[in-house]
C-alpha cells in the first residue's frame, strides 16, 4: 500500500458526545496539522460513522492547505452504509468522492469484516489517532492492536 512511516489511521467509537464534539474537532484539526509537519502524508480512515467521519472531514479541509496529504479510505465492505440515516449516508457519499483512494477489504459483508479492515488500518500505519473510551469496543481491540504493532498512538480521551 503506502510507505508505513508516513501513514496514519483513525479509529474511534461511533457515538461523540454532543458536549464534546466541537473540542474534538478543534483538536483533531491541530493533530493531524502537526502530523502534516512531522511528514504525515497519508490518512487512512475506515468510513465509519462517529470518529471515523469526523477525521475524514477533518482531512479534506486540512488538504485545502496540504494539497500533497491524501485521504484513503479502507472500508470493510461494498454495503456498509445499509441501515444508516440518509444524512449520514449523504456525508459517507461526499467523503467517498473526495477520497485520494478507496479500498474494500470485502465486497459483500460477512462477519469479521469490520475486524480485518481495522487490522489492515493498522497494518499500513505507523500513527494511530484514536478516541477511545469504551474499553470494551472494537475501537478498544484496534488500539490494542495498534499497542502491540508499535504505532505511536494518540488518544483524544488521554489527553
Amino acid at each position: 500500500m503506502h510507505m508505513k512511516n508516513i501513514t496514519c489511521c483513525f479509529t474511534g467509537h461511533r457515538n461523540i458526545p454532543a458536549n464534546e464534539y466541537a473540542a474534538i474537532q478543534k483538536r483533531l484539526e491541530w493533530v493531524l496539522n502537526h502530523l502534516v509537519h512531522q511528514g504525515v502524508r497519508f490518512f487512512c480512515a475506515g468510513g465509519a460513522l462517529g470518529f471515523d467521519t469526523m477525521a475524514a472531514f477533518a482531512v479534506l479541509k486540512l488538504k485545502q492547505v496540504f494539497p500533497h496529504i491524501q485521504l484513503i479510505l479502507l472500508l470493510p465492505c461494498k454495503e456498509q452504509t445499509r441501515g444508516w440515516a440518509l444524512k449520514d449516508i449523504e456525508n459517507y457519499s461526499k467523503i467517498l468522492s473526495q477520497a485520494s483512494e478507496v479500498i474494500y477489504v470485502s465486497i459483500g459483508y460477512h462477519r469479521g469484516c469490520m475486524q480485518k479492515r481495522n487490522r489492515q488500518l493498522v497494518d499500513y500505519s505507523q500513527f494511530c489517532v484514536c478516541y477511545l473510551a469504551d474499553s470494551k469496543s472494537g475501537t478498544a481491540y484496534t488500539v490494542g492492536y495498534a499497542k502491540q504493532k508499535g504505532l505511536h498512538i494518540i488518544n483524544f480521551m488521554n489527553s
